[in-house]
């Protein structure tokens, strides 16, 4: 059974790299910026908006402790979202990954995926294959997405 601190942890490691800080002004704070569908975001990937191309200047920058806070809060609803949609019984690492996972696509996307029915199945080997197949935003394949996957896949088959 996972220890859901240390796979919240493990979580946080692989998003941070992932995500970054983006828009960091010479004053030090962090400004808002669309993500690559065009989404208002801020920080280490914190969704601002489901509006698409909505006018950043109606968001306020943010300090570095909020950014981290803002990680911190969506990584945890990110794990919960896991635990409610997963019934197998998991390592920390495949917690993490699936969290990271998550985090990144939405916990819609994990409910409806293929991943989520293998792990349920407890066919781990089969469900770790299922991750390189969420590398594309907006019907583009980008890399950033191509190389998290493979460290989600890698960290969930590090745990079976």
């Amino acid at each position: 059974m996972a220890d859901i601190d240390r796979a919240i942890h493990l979580a946080e490691e692989l998003a941070t790299p992932f995500e970054g800080l983006h828009r960091i002004g010479m004053d030090g704070m962090i400004y808002p910026y669309h993500d690559p569908v065009g989404f208002p975001t801020i920080g280490y990937g914190h969704l601002l908006s489901r509006v698409k191309w909505e006018a950043l200047s109606k968001y306020h920058a943010i300090t570095r402790e909020e950014a981290s806070e803002f990680l911190r809060s969506d990584i945890l609803k990110a794990a919960r979202g896991v635990g409610r949609l997963i019934s197998a019984p998991l390592t920390d690492e495949q917690f993490a990954a699936l969290i990271d996972f998550s985090f990144n696509v939405g916990t819609g996307n994990l409910e409806i995926s293929t991943l989520r029915r293998l792990v349920n199945r407890q066919e781990y080997e089969a469900a770790a294959e299922q991750f390189p197949r969420w590398v594309y935003a907006a019907g583009v394949k980008l890399p950033g997405l191509v190389r998290r996957r493979a460290a989600e896949r890698a960290l969930f088959l590090a745990g079976t």
